[in-house]
């Protein structure tokens, strides 16, 4: 977006190929630079509760919320991303920061690796916790022995180390189609990950409940939590597809046609897939916060200052 601002127009031709200028006779919405600002503060607050909440309350660690930590994290990564975009942005709207192009170029280069990387690790460790409720379903008896705290850590430390690599990879030659190509590889697999494990997960869980219903006991609690969490994880792959689908769509579009019409009208509504992915960050903790009650008591005992 820096790229693509009146005072930098001369750059607009490059910034038009991967950042979505509108085509002939087709304008997208003007989206206020304040939105950006409010939403992006809202989702860091939201998400900074989160990971507090998750480190203060010893029920909550575990590998699990370990990922939903890693999550929300990625997530503050948008935020911050977008606060310091929009800062600039509004700072050099008012003549107050006087910068040359080639700065403003390497902060969009910045902040352009810190939303690669985000996309990447929220990506993975959303496949990453539909891993782990797989095994608490299916290998409910061994979960402990299989997702010891040693193997979450090391699976951690590898998303992020491979975020960062990928990211700096995916801006240095984001001239590529094959780039993007593997961007756009990377989301359709990790989705059809997802939706095989949930598939399998609920197909399981009916089979119990029908069973359990059918000798007439009433459901085990680690059965229904477990069911429960993949509830949720699905929600939050369901609201992770819409809000990041259009801009996916957008590199696809970016490879398949970029000068065709209708693409270059597509490309102009690019600011409106930010807000998009903006609210992604921003709906994450409250759906931790409405399907997790442990979750949402912590919540409520930091807002309150209750240490």
């Amino acid at each position: 977006r820096l790229l693509r601002e009146p005072w930098n127009a001369s750059e607009g031709n490059a910034s038009n190929a991967t950042g979505g200028g509108g085509g002939g006779g087709c304008q997208g919405p003007d989206i206020p630079n304040e939105l950006f600002l409010t939403l992006g503060l809202v989702s860091l607050v939201e998400n900074v509760l989160v990971v507090a909440a998750i480190l203060k309350n010893r029920n909550l660690h575990s590998p699990m919320y370990y990922f939903i930590c890693c999550l929300a994290v990625s997530d503050m990564l948008v935020s911050v991303s977008n606060l310091v975009e929009t800062l600039f942005m509004l700072l050099l709207e008012h003549g107050v920061l006087v910068i040359s192009a080639s700065v403003v170029r390497h902060m969009d280069n910045v902040i352009d690796m810190l939303i690669c990387s985000s996309v990447v690790s929220s990506l993975s460790f959303l496949g990453v916790i539909a891993v782990d409720r797989y095994i608490t379903i299916f290998y409910a008896l061994r979960y402990h022995s299989i997702m010891t705290l040693q193997r979450a850590v090391v699976t951690m430390a590898s998303v992020w180390l491979a975020s960062t690599v990928s990211s700096t990879v995916f801006i240095t030659y984001y001239r590529s189609n094959a780039i993007l190509l593997c961007l756009i590889g990377f989301f359709l697999f990790m989705l059809v990950l997802m939706l095989v494990l949930y598939i399998h997960m609920f197909a399981l869980a009916r089979h119990h409940l029908r069973s359990i219903s059918s000798q007439q006991k009433k459901p085990t609690v680690y059965r229904t939590s477990s069911l429960k969490g993949a509830v949720t994880l699905t929600i939050l792959l369901g609201v992770f597809f819409i809000c990041w689908g259009p801009f996916f769509f957008h590199l696809i579009l970016i490879v398949t046609c970029p000068t065709n019409p209708f693409c270059t009208c597509f490309f102009s509504y690019f600011n409106l897939f930010l807000i998009l992915i903006i609210c992604n960050s921003v709906l994450d903790p409250l759906i931790y916060a409405f399907r997790s009650q442990e979750l949402r008591r912590t919540l409520r005992e930091v807002v309150l200052c209750s240490w």
